[in-house]
């Protein structure tokens, strides 16, 4: 019997995931385009007696998020761009204190208050350290509203494996698209935290934090966070490949973009021309060694991007400085439409 699928608007599909991955408490600040997410989650967290606080600004919900954390629950908040931005000291904090936490960010046109339509602008912010000192944060890229759930569930898990935030990066078209969504199995065993802050009977007592007083002691609390980030480089790789075994031209794209960028692949092949999408679902770990190998097969790359351009960057970086990478660039709120696409693709031809 196929699954049962409910019609489910982005937003909420990351509120349900949420709700399915075991969020003990959520901590928000209304921002367009992602305030569907927190609206719904007042609501279920409430329904399920769990923690919902609407906070006085995006800098106490990511500290909140800190405090929840060390607690040994899982926790989140969710917020657009230039509340994203406001919250990454709060992110490095959590790395360099080994504390795992989902931020979801449903991001919006920029620089600064710009507007709220659906924008990638912020690829750099999420995939490079926002804040300061050398860290890293799983960036999980959905594109659909089942990827919404999908991942924002997986996001909880790879937080506690790793002890570290993950970022969902979505975008306004996504938040605010209605698809079919099959509802989840919720998650019933979580993992155990003894290193948790949650009382010190019968054990000695845990102390969280990322400071080190002595700088000669501090490289070497570093480098096992450096570490830690290799071994996500290496196993937690994640994207979609489709049509490149015989693709002359490959199209790069993720989120909602790709979606054009899929319509874009399907009409030039339609026309004989041998086009194929990767498209990658974690931005880190960015799919390098995937690029790489394409690379030596195929013409040419063209990257489509609702940025001026920031994922082309690690596709240069993947392919070499001489391979022939176009770019499709929307920005300040603009979608991408498969149009867009396919006039770069018949240029390169």
């Amino acid at each position: 019997m196929p699954d049962k699928k409910i019609l489910m608007g982005g937003n909420i599909a990351i509120a349900e995931g949420a709700i399915l991955a075991g969020c003990h408490a959520y901590f928000g600040y209304p921002i367009t385009p992602q305030n569907e997410i927190l609206e719904h989650m007042s609501k279920r967290m409430s329904e399920e007696g769990r923690v919902f606080v609407q906070t006085e600004s995006e800098l106490a919900a990511i500290n909140m998020v800190y405090g929840a954390a060390a607690s040994g629950c899982r926790a989140m908040t969710s917020t657009s761009s230039p509340g994203f931005s406001l919250q990454q000291e709060g992110i490095s904090y959590m790395s360099g204190s080994e504390l795992p936490g989902v931020i979801v960010n449903v991001m919006r046109g920029g620089p600064g208050l710009g507007n709220i339509g659906g924008a990638q602008g912020d690829y750099f912010q999420a995939t490079k350290g926002g804040g300061h000192g050398d860290y890293k944060v799983i960036t999980l890229a959905p594109a659909s509203v089942q990827e919404m759930m999908d991942l924002t569930m997986l996001a909880f898990d790879l937080a506690d494996k790793y002890r570290n935030p993950v970022i969902v990066l979505a975008d306004g078209f996504l938040g605010q698209a209605m698809e079919p969504v099959v509802i989840r199995k919720a998650v019933t065993a979580l993992p155990e935290k003894k290193w948790a802050v949650s009382g010190t009977k019968g054990r000695q007592k845990n102390i969280i934090n990322s400071f080190e007083m002595d700088p000669a002691a501090f490289p070497g609390r570093v480098k096992v966070l450096l570490d830690k980030f290799d071994r996500m480089q290496k196993d937690e790789v994640r994207f979609e490949d489709i049509n490149l075994e015989d693709a002359s031209i490959a199209l790069i794209a993720y989120g909602s973009a790709s979606r054009a960028a899929l319509t874009a692949m399907n009409l030039a092949r339609s026309k004989g021309i041998k086009v194929g999408l990767l498209r990658p679902v974690t931005l880190f770990p960015f799919p390098y060694n995937a690029i790489k190998k394409l690379a030596n097969k195929i013409d040419r790359f063209i990257v489509a991007e609702l940025s001026a351009g920031q994922l082309i960057e690690d596709v240069r970086i993947a392919a070499g400085t001489e391979m022939k990478i176009d770019l499709v660039a929307r920005y300040g709120g603009a979608p991408m439409t498969a149009e867009d696409i396919i006039e770069a693709i018949e240029k390169a031809m």
